[in-house]
């Protein structure tokens, strides 16, 4: 019933709503309907985000996520999903870039990228199809 949604997921992570919000209207205008868009405010929120499209047979594909958050930081999140579901693959976004979490999160998390913010979009838009294996 109703509309039509992709059983596959990509998962923007911030604590900020306007990036979130952002973050959200760009991948939408750039990848349409093939994905469906969730967002969560922070890391907790996420995992059971994650949990619940996982449950309902969603594809969760991407995390897009915020590294300094309140509570777990994005490096530990990306970690900690990683442990759980190994095939997610992430993207760190981040305006304060800690260099050691930024090789944790690649070794642990096998994270693809750490773009800054603020972002390009050309650029976070490329790391996005890659993962997603649009290229």
């Amino acid at each position: 019933m109703g509309t039509e949604t992709s059983q596959n997921a990509i998962l923007c992570v911030d604590d900020e709503a306007i990036i979130l919000i952002t973050l959200q209207k760009e991948l939408k205008k750039q990848l349409g309907n093939l994905f469906q868009y969730e967002t969560a405010l922070n890391a907790e929120e996420a995992m059971e985000v994650i949990d619940d499209l996982v449950s309902a047979g969603v594809n969760v594909i991407l995390i897009l996520s915020d590294w300094l958050m309140p509570g777990i930081k994005g490096d530990e999140f990306l970690i900690l999903v990683h442990q759980k579901y190994p095939k997610i693959r992430s993207i760190l976004i981040t305006g304060h870039v800690d260099a050691a979490a930024v090789d944790r999160v690649k070794k642990e998390a096998g994270t693809y990228t750490v773009i800054p913010k603020p972002w390009d979009v050309n650029k976070l838009m490329e790391a996005v199809r890659v993962c997603c294996n649009l290229n």
